[in-house]
């Protein structure tokens, strides 16, 4: 059974045997390791470091945020910090500790509080009774009584007088205390007292301990005496609570105007008191003052929108507002026209004008009514309520112009709505249902005679456009409660109804948004401003109000992302800007310089619905000169920066810093691959660091690209020496010598390599040992093969490969004949012979892109079947070839088929020397 499967009990002690490297290694039971942990760590059973870290890193794989593992940190102590932290810390101990001593002795000393004067002081609160102060209060000292014993016999019991005890003890019930006085009614307590005389500390403390007195008489409902002791506070030293408090105790007793003179100095003390607008509100309230009260509340809720008392209170005024609301409205007279005498009709105007109530912003005179009522109409309210222009979710006071209203205000006459059906009235266009789509455009202006409530919304049927174009007008006089019911019902008629109209659901929601945004309800504006844009996606109206909804409920990165948002959508929102850096300085706050890596991710606005790119594609022309003139610049700008490079690599290379030159040469080839002398410049670079490989390589892309390039053939002469590859260097140095005889670098080094060739061929006849080949005559037509399998060389069609090389040259030669032929069963037998671990050696000095993909197919067509596990082990050491991963990069489609191909045999090879794994690895190093 393994460790994991033992139920343990925590309760038991851990056994010796648990206390072992394996069962710790094999144990998954977390409580369990912690207790074998502090088990090793309490030494009961010995002292063992190497076994406690090792159970510590096991408990750390498995739970790294384990309680056994955190370490305690000691307490500091005087021994643990700077000698002048020290001292600093006993300093300030020790100024603290005079302070505290002075402070203790003043106010003992002080007899301000104890020795006050009889007039100054007063009486307990509730008490019937007035205890003069004049005396002592604390209690005398009684006399000491001599207390007799008991009686321990009968003898004394009967010389025990008891009504003389009796008589001592009705005589000191009597007289023990003094007469109390009776006061006829509370004497009335002063409201100002004498604190000139007191220290500014003093003056604090004695103000705070006043208005506590008045906390505690309002918790007891006695306003009067709550506003006596604020006012005796406030008369020591002013505060905003006191004022605001004592504010409180005058609502209660219904001192309106004493109470709004307390509301109004708070304000002068503290202008965003949200307590003093709320109270204020309250007295605005009761003094019929609705529109003043209805600015605080909104106030108020603009900073606390989850304030109860203030939405409560908001939507009663509101009610009292709609409810008075007709009363004005009655108070006009209806204008009949009727075909009269000219004289009656002059009468009746002169009647009209004199019985008429002026309306609000109504000039003086006899200009047109309906003049009057346009210029009643708050410009730029459009679509929604206007959003940036004229957003109900903008405007904080511009609703409250009007007096509330209900649905009666707004019945029109059945001929009205006859000619709306039939097309004949203004109102009734295309333009007026536009206007009347959303909050703030169905209301008419003041001296307007009727306003269409059946004015056509788009696809919605003729009621729900009524209770849609109801909400717009409610919302428009600031009744939002009543807008939000009407939004409520059309938007439950649209389910109900089963219409297919996204854009007319989608007005509905962000109406309704809006009328829960101007009531703080910011969750579910958030909610209705989410189906909006599921239904319409970016749209401007519903993201804006959301990310206002956000941002009351201090969500600041979900509403910068709305905000960013709407200004990908519309970039004149002027909101929105004044949003963004508003929230971006208390994100960058919050979050610091990283704010912008814990933002969730902005969408990215199709061109189609970005309002401020709304223009025409351009035409095929334009776009390719456009892509001209880029390429153009792109082209420039890469020549400028591969001179500024090649400029920088030739300098190091005078200086001698190669590694730096071949850095910047390399970066020159990425710009411009072709050209020829970058690659001459990093092959000197390679020849100086002694990478004669690389240079090699450099030489030949220089030599493809320009065959006669004399610098390109001296240099891979010089990186074929470096690489003991003496033939092919004697022949590119007799091919710059034959472009120019007067190279005289060339010549001496062909002298050189002449020798060292000699020399090197000398050696390898020395090393092979001859062998004698019998000689015998045979037919013509005979087989000759004897004579050939005898050979300690492998012959091909027309070669002869070395089988057994004694070093690179060797396996470089007889490799190279044998790709040069063709013949890849010579190849398959030369790496049968070689042992895996020297192929990486053999093949160092002359690696490229031939060479592998040679060896690729020889490996796959003849050695796969023969030995698939020799194929398996030269793969393995293959790889670990020096420029191994050089050459692999420079492999064409064609190659990489072919070692892929390679991979996929071997890995249908079934063999016990390798896995599928074991190949799937080895193939993710070449592939």
């Amino acid at each position: 059974m393994s460790a994991d499967a033992v139920c343990f009990d925590y309760t038991e002690k851990v056994p010796v045997e648990h206390l072992d490297y394996d069962y710790i290694g094999k144990c998954k039971d977390v409580k369990y390791l912690e207790k074998v942990l502090r088990v090793l760590r309490s030494g009961e059973e010995g002292i063992y470091p190497h076994l406690i870290g090792f159970c510590e890193n096991h408990l750390e794989k498995l739970n790294p945020a384990s309680r056994a593992l955190r370490e305690e940190t000691p307490a500091a102590t005087p021994a643990s910090l700077p000698n002048h932290e020290w001292s600093q810390i006993l300093s300030d101990l020790k100024t603290w500790k005079e302070e505290t001593k002075q402070t203790e002795a003043s106010l003992k000393n002080q007899w301000v509080f104890d020795d006050l004067e009889k007039d100054k002081m007063p009486p307990v609160r509730g008490s019937n009774c007035f205890v003069p102060l004049c005396e002592n209060s604390a209690p005398k000292e009684r006399k000491k009584t001599s207390k007799c014993g008991l009686p321990r016999n009968y003898q004394e019991w009967d010389k025990f007088d008891v009504e003389k005890e009796c008589d001592k003890v009705d005589e000191n019930a009597f007289n023990k205390d003094p007469p109390a006085i009776v006061n006829i009614g509370t004497p009335k307590i002063k409201t100002e007292l004498d604190a000139s005389f007191l220290s500014q500390q003093e003056k604090l403390l004695r103000a705070n301990r006043e208005k506590e007195k008045g906390n505690e008489a309002f918790k007891a409902k006695d306003y009067e005496e709550a506003v006596a002791y604020y006012s005796r506070s406030l008369s020591i030293f002013p505060t905003a609570a006191a004022y605001n408090n004592r504010a409180q105790a005058e609502i209660n007793l219904k001192h309106w105007h004493k109470a709004m003179t307390d509301c109004q100095r708070v304000l002068e003390l503290e202008p965003g008191n949200n307590k003093a607008r709320l109270r204020r509100a309250t007295v605005y309230d009761h003094m019929g003052n609705f529109q003043m009260a209805s600015e605080d509340l909104r106030m108020v809720l603009q900073e606390e929108p989850q304030n109860p008392a203030a939405t409560q209170l908001l939507s009663k005024i509101e009610k009292k507002m709609s409810e008075s609301q007709p009363e004005q409205q009655r108070k006009g007279k209806r204008i009949v026209i009727q075909e009269v005498e000219e004289e009656e009709q002059e009468l009746e105007q002169k009647e009209e004008e004199e019985t008429r109530p002026v309306q609000p912003g109504q000039p003086v005179g006899g200009e047109d009514r309906a003049d009057m009522g346009n210029a009643q109409k708050k410009p730029g309210a459009r679509g929604d309520g206007g959003g940036p222009h004229g957003d109900p979710g903008n405007s904080h006071h511009g609703h409250w112009r009007g007096k509330g209203a209900t649905s009666d205000k707004y019945r029109v006459a059945q001929e009205s709505r006859d000619k709306v059906a039939n097309g004949s009235s203004k109102r009734g266009s295309s333009a007026g249902s536009e206007r009347g789509s959303e909050p703030g455009t169905a209301a008419a202006g003041p001296g307007e005679a009727a306003v269409n409530l059946d004015a056509p919304c788009g696809a919605l049927p003729l009621p729900l456009c009524r209770l849609k174009n109801q909400g717009n007008l409610f919302f428009k006089n600031g009744q939002f409660s009543d807008a939000l019911d009407k939004y409520s019902q059309a938007i439950q008629g649209y389910a109900d109804s089963g219409l297919d109209s996204p854009d007319d659901l989608c007005i509905l929601y962000s109406n309704r948004a809006a009328c829960y945004l101007k009531d703080g309800n910011s969750q579910d504006c958030i909610q209705d401003c989410t189906r909006a844009l599921e239904l319409q996606p970016f749209s401007l109206k519903p993201l804006l109000r959301r990310g206002m909804a956000y941002e009351s409920l201090e969500r600041y990165r979900p509403a910068y992302v709305d905000y960013k948002t709407v200004l990908q959508i519309d970039t004149s929102v002027q909101a929105a800007h004044d949003s963004v850096n508003r929230i971006t300085r208390l994100l960058i706050e919050q979050d610091g310089p990283e704010w912008r890596d814990k933002l969730p991710e902005i969408p990215l606005v199709p061109l189609s619905a970005q309002q401020h790119r709304r223009e025409e594609p351009p035409s095929a022309e334009v776009l390719q000169a456009r892509a001209q003139k880029a390429a153009k610049d792109a082209e420039r700008r890469a020549e400028v920066r591969f001179t500024g490079l090649k400029q920088e690599g030739n300098d190091f290379v005078k200086k001698g810093q190669y590694p730096e030159a071949l850095g910047k040469y390399t970066e020159c080839l990425k710009l411009k691959p072709e050209e020829c002398a970058i690659y001459t410049n990093r092959a000197l670079c390679y020849l100086k660091l002694e990478r004669f490989g690389e240079a090699k390589q450099d030489c030949d892309a220089a030599l493809k690209l320009d065959p006669a390039n004399k610098k390109a053939f001296y240099r891979r002469a010089m990186a074929n020496k470096g690489l003991k590859d003496y033939l092919a260097c004697s022949s590119d140095l007799q091919e710059v010598l034959q472009q120019d005889p007067n190279v005289q670098e060339a010549e001496k080094e062909l002298e050189e390599v002449t020798v060292l060739l000699r020399q090197s061929l000398a050696n390898d006849s020395h090393a092979k040992p001859r062998k004698t080949v019998p000689i015998t005559e045979v037919d013509d037509d005979e087989d000759t093969s004897a004579v050939r399998d005898s050979a300690s060389s492998c012959r091909g069609e027309d070669v002869t490969i070395n089988l057994r090389p004694a070093s690179a040259y060797d396996f470089g030669q007889s490799l190279n004949a044998a790709r040069c032929s063709g013949n890849a069963a010579a190849c398959a037998e030369l790496l049968a012979c070689t042992a895996p671990p020297l192929l990486p050696q053999y093949l160092s000095s002359q690696l490229d892109g031939d060479t592998i993909s040679f060896i690729m197919q020889t490996l796959d067509s003849h050695l796969l079947e023969r030995d698939p596990s020799l194929v398996y082990q030269h793969l393995n050491h293959l790889h670990t070839a020096d420029r191994f991963s050089v050459v692999l990069l420079l492999l064409q489609k064609d190659e990489r088929r072919h070692m892929t191909q390679l991979f996929e045999h071997l890995s249908a090879v079934e063999s016990s020397a390798f896995t599928k794994n074991d190949v799937q690895n080895l193939a993710n190093k070449y592939i």
